[in-house]
């Protein structure tokens, strides 16, 4: 017999339009006093901000991106920390210098993207790390 009621119900909210469906959850909410995620399936994860489980979010980054944002006044002393740091040519350091913002070095560790920042920050360049 409660399955009955339940496919009455299913067969209800199927035939509703968007519009009524949005209110028809406002009013369940108001009813029940439902104040978070109400239609968790059993066993789901609870969502963080982000939309990841929650979880997930907990984990540490372990992969950084340093980011040459200026290169500021002294450009042949960042060019030649950049060839030392990256192994690159001349060519390809002078490219990512002349088009800042640009990526020095891609998924590194924590500690080397530090090391990176640093080197540059020395000789006077300005250099983010995601």
């Amino acid at each position: 017999m409660a399955e009955d009621k339940i496919q009455q119900v299913m067969e209800m909210i199927e035939g509703l339009t968007v519009t009524e469906l949005a209110r028809l959850v406002k009013e369940l909410k108001e009813k029940f006093e439902i104040t978070g995620p109400a239609f968790l399936a059993p066993g789901a994860a609870p969502v963080g901000a982000a939309g990841a489980p929650a979880e997930e979010q907990l984990e540490e980054q372990t992969e950084f991106t340093v980011t040459l944002t200026s290169v500021g006044e002294k450009k042949i002393q960042v060019l030649k920390e950049l060839r030392a740091l990256t192994q690159l040519g001349l060519k390809e350091a002078k490219a990512i210098i002349d088009s800042v913002p640009s990526a020095v070095k891609e998924n590194v560790s924590k500690e080397e993207a530090g090391k990176i920042k640093e080197k540059l920050e020395e000789v006077g360049a300005k250099v983010e790390v995601k």
